[in-house]
This record gives C-alpha cells, structure tokens and sequence, in this order.
C-alpha cells in the first residue's frame, strides 16, 4: 500500500517522498527566468560596467583635485589674496573638467547644466577666503 507522496522503487519498495525545497533556496534543476532589464535581456554587461567604474574614478579623482586646491589656498596668508583667488579660480576649472570628463566617457555631451556643479570648489573656497 502507498502512501501519498511516496513512490514504488525498482524492486517494489517503498521510498521516503522526496522532501519538499524552500522557495527561498535555489533550485540549480529550474533556474528562475532571466527578466529583461532596461539594457537588454542580460543586463548592462561588461562595457556598462567598465564605464560607470571608468567615470567614477576619473569624477572623484578629479574632485579631490579641486577640492584640495581650494584646502590649499586656504592655508595661505590674507596677504596673498591673489593667490588665493587664483587656486580657487582653477579649482572650479579643475571641477568643470571633472564633471565634463565623466559625461564624456559615457559619450555623452559635456555641455549641459551638470557643469555647474563643478563650479563648486572654487565658488566654496573663494567664499572662504573672502569671509
């Protein structure tokens, strides 16, 4: 006699039923569907990566650079007003290329209003220096 669940063996034995998976837990016998993403149906793939990875460097590297510029103009002497301001001014170019080079490397058009947002460092530091 069977039970429910239970199956006849080879010989005619009966077998423990098989227990039941988590949904949780993953089946490597039935792999969920791949759902299609907005790039594709395998997702970004290996350019995607590599240039978000590329403009994040490049975007924070550069930044460091304006902002350390404008620390560094700060340790100067109100003396040295001009050079000061001078610093600042290159920080905020150093930060307008920093936002351009990483729209550039997604092929996109550097021209838009997102520069202004490198202006930053020198706007911050000249008013800084000034107060």
């Amino acid at each position: 006699m069977l039970r429910p669940g239970g199956r006849l063996g080879t010989v005619g034995v009966m077998t423990a039923p098989q227990p039941r998976r988590s949904r949780h837990l993953m089946d490597l016998d039935n792999p969920p569907p791949v759902r299609a993403t907005r790039a594709g149906k395998e997702g970004m793939g290996l350019e995607g990566v590599q240039k978000w990875v590329m403009s994040a460097l490049a975007v924070t590297t550069i930044l460091h650079l304006a902002f350390g510029l404008m620390i560094f103009a700060l340790s100067f002497d109100d003396e040295h007003r001009a050079s000061q301001i001078g610093l600042n001014i290159i920080a905020g170019v150093f930060g307008v290329l920093g936002v351009a080079s990483g729209f550039m490397i997604h092929r996109r058009s550097p021209l838009t209003p997102w520069l202004a947002l490198g202006l930053l460092p020198g706007a911050l530091g000249i008013w800084l220096c000034l107060r």
